[in-house]
């Protein structure tokens, strides 16, 4: 279907007009959705990008008159609805961090079990202390979450000859064989070395894993979150790690960031990174072919593939 009309839609940033180009049947402005919009732009608004990385005024976006999509930049959308209203279609940027969040992933399983972040420390130190770490070889490795990302993930850990369990909210099987329920969660835990959690958060996931599945983890066993902070029981997982039963590699943690004198700053078997799992040099170039092609769907009235709410008007 060809456009028949223009669709006026908003990006946050000078760089991703300029880098989306000409779209058809779409007119492509720039607003940074921290204040209001000029009038003239607020009456011919449609869609609204939101930005990455920062915060955004909701209440500008809900006084839009016209508002009909929201889309936002990261692929989890917790929150917005809250922000943004009850009226506009959410569409998210599912696949955009798909690669750089899972790379992360591999690479905190990697640093934890190897000691990298250890010999940082050592090195700010002058200190040279060799020790006989675990390598990702031969572990035994639960995959709570089999999205996007979590296909990412268990691609990237083929290589390297581990034991992979994959568990999403229900029992299926698929391509990579079989898929277990998060009602099994507990028991899988008993047996496995890496529980990685890349799961949305929603009512369902939130303290999925918690203080009964960290119990139920082998000593020594490693817990990694690159999905969301409240998937996992934050005071739960800080008991494990600060009594040194358990360690952590976290990309996100709850509440985010930390407040000062959390003890899992300072926990020698924790390892934090500060929320950048898709804030890579990957994000431009894939957020920018996503927004185009999602901008041409909305321009010829088709539903974006990466929709997650329909309008409600």
């Amino acid at each position: 279907m060809s456009p028949t009309r223009t669709l006026t839609v908003s990006v946050p940033e000078r760089w991703m007009q300029e880098s989306i180009g000409d779209v058809p049947g779409a007119d492509v402005v720039v607003w940074d959705v921290t204040g209001p919009a000029p009038q003239d732009l607020a009456d011919r608004l449609e869609a609204v990008v939101l930005p990455y990385a920062r915060g955004y005024d909701g209440e500008v976006v809900r006084a839009l008159p016209h508002l009909a999509t929201v889309l936002t930049t990261t692929t989890g959308y917790d929150g917005v609805a809250e922000k943004v209203g009850d009226g506009p279609a959410i569409v998210t940027a599912a696949g955009v961090h798909a690669a750089a969040t899972a790379e992360l992933a591999v690479a905190l399983v990697l640093a934890s079990l190897r000691g990298i972040d250890v010999a940082a420390r050592d090195q700010a130190q002058e200190r040279w202390r060799p020790q006989r770490r675990r390598s990702l070889a031969d572990r035994r490795v639960l995959l709570v979450g089999v999205g996007g990302i979590g296909e990412q993930i268990a691609r990237r850990l083929d290589p390297f000859e581990v034991t992979l369990t994959r568990v999403a909210s229900h029992a299926r099987t698929d391509e990579r064989g079989p898929v277990h329920g998060t009602d099994e969660l507990i028991d899988l835990a008993a047996d496995h070395d890496v529980l990685i959690a890349i799961t949305p958060l929603s009512e369902q996931t939130h303290h999925l894993v918690d203080a009964r599945v960290l119990a139920a983890l082998p000593d020594d066993a490693l817990v990694v979150n690159v999905g969301r902070g409240a998937v996992v029981d934050t005071e739960a997982l800080t008991a494990e790690v600060t009594a040194g039963r358990l360690h952590a590699a976290l990309d996100v943690v709850d509440p985010e960031p930390l407040p000062a004198g959390h003890p899992l700053w300072s926990a020698p078997n924790a390892l934090i990174t500060p929320h950048v799992g898709g804030n890579a040099s990957a994000f431009e170039p894939r957020i920018v072919e996503h927004l185009r092609r999602t901008f041409g769907e909305l321009a010829r009235g088709e539903e974006p593939a990466t929709l997650v709410r329909r309008a409600s008007h």
